[in-house]
């Protein structure tokens, strides 16, 4: 794929020419990659700060597209980690006469001194930040590889939207197994019959397109929910498509497990209590048509983009790395981010956005 440079990659992002969080999360790596190897830094310290302000940019551009602060967090802890390991197996810093004391101590992070200059870091760090597109690459097929464990034989499974890791997940599933699937389309983007057409050209897959009006009445003959989602936050909620809130709520009704694929790259360490913290408000005239509107008084029409889906109505998360409970999400924060990293103006930032989406989204007829 060819590298863009930062100016190019930003205009973008604020024109969706590059939309959706694989595509964004992908590009935003390859950009942070290519300024790091073209750039000259002579110590973590430098290439840290300025990767910062960089991310900072690249979120103001897209606030809702989280994917682009958790992939600038997992790049800084990329370089805060090589550092660490190129600096402790530097010949001059290594005393063998208390190596096994060395291996008790504990190195408090904040006290880390990030400006010596370590020549084959830039090397290294451009390496690691490979090795994470590539695995990236690939992530849609290692979710996939799970599908056997969690789908079974002549199992009802209803989705909801259009997610490419979760018709991985059950394209997969169907090479062993011969299942049903229900697809809710979603309106008013209407993203389900995508998926749909997908699925039905598999044999071992009886599809089934329904309205999410449907919803609950099917919800009694389903064994498992499998859905997608755009965010999972710190607390294992999920900032998802609208009208999967419905879903899984009635899910919840009948006891029937909700499942949700994703990629690590979608694990955000912000936090959402509400439906209106993080979210985003398309145009009414997808379902009201601007001639009908004109007969309106006195209307506010909204259109919003997510659902925020709370922790405690998830059942599970299967990853890239395997299958985690909504619980287990903390960990996995601690793993692929540092708490230095969390780029503060994330929160106002999106916030100022949703607030100019409300205003920028109604219909108002007086």
């Amino acid at each position: 794929m060819d590298e863009i440079n930062l100016e190019t990659f930003i205009l973008h992002l604020k024109r969706k020419v590059v939309a959706g969080s694989f595509h964004v999360s992908q590009k935003t790596a390859q950009v942070l990659r290519h300024y790091i190897s073209i750039s000259k830094w002579p110590n973590a310290k430098v290439i840290i700060d300025q990767i910062k302000s960089i991310g900072k940019r690249l979120i103001d551009a897209q606030p809702l597209e989280f994917c682009i602060g958790n992939i600038v967090r997992r790049v800084l802890f990329i370089i805060r980690e090589e550092y660490i390991t190129l600096k402790r197996n530097l010949p001059n810093l290594i005393r063998l006469d208390s190596s096994k004391n060395n291996l008790l101590t504990y190195e408090d992070p904040d006290t880390i001194d990030y400006s010596s200059h370590i020549p084959t870091l830039k090397s290294q760090v451009i390496e690691a930040i490979g090795e994470l597109i590539e695995e990236m690459k690939g992530l849609h097929k290692n979710v996939a590889e799970h599908a056997i464990e969690h789908i079974h034989s002549n199992e009802i499974i209803m989705t909801f939207g259009c997610s490419r890791t979760v018709e991985q997940f059950l394209v997969e599933a169907a090479r062993k197994r011969k299942f049903g699937v229900i697809v809710v389309e979603s309106a008013p983007s209407l993203e389900g019959r995508k998926t749909a057409l997908t699925l039905s050209k598999n044999p071992n897959i009886d599809v089934t397109l329904i309205p999410d009006s449907a919803i609950f009445a099917l919800m009694s003959r389903v064994n498992k929910v499998i859905i997608g989602t755009h965010a999972v936050m710190a607390n294992g909620g999920l900032i998802a498509p609208s009208g999967t809130h419905s879903l899984v709520v009635a899910a919840k009704y009948h006891s029937v497990p909700i499942v949700v694929c994703t990629g690590l790259y979608k694990l955000c360490p912000l936090y959402a209590y509400d439906q209106d913290t993080f979210n985003d408000f398309g145009s009414p005239g997808e379902y009201l048509k601007f001639q009908e509107a004109e007969y309106l008084v006195n209307v506010h029409s909204y259109n919003p983009s997510f659902d925020y889906i709370p922790p405690e109505l998830v059942s599970l998360f299967i990853t890239n790395n395997g299958g985690h409970n909504p619980s287990y999400i903390y960990r996995l924060l601690q793993e692929y981010y540092d708490p230095r990293d969390m780029l503060e103006d994330d929160d106002e930032d999106v916030n100022n956005n949703n607030n100019n989406n409300n205003n920028n989204s109604e219909i108002s007829q007086k």
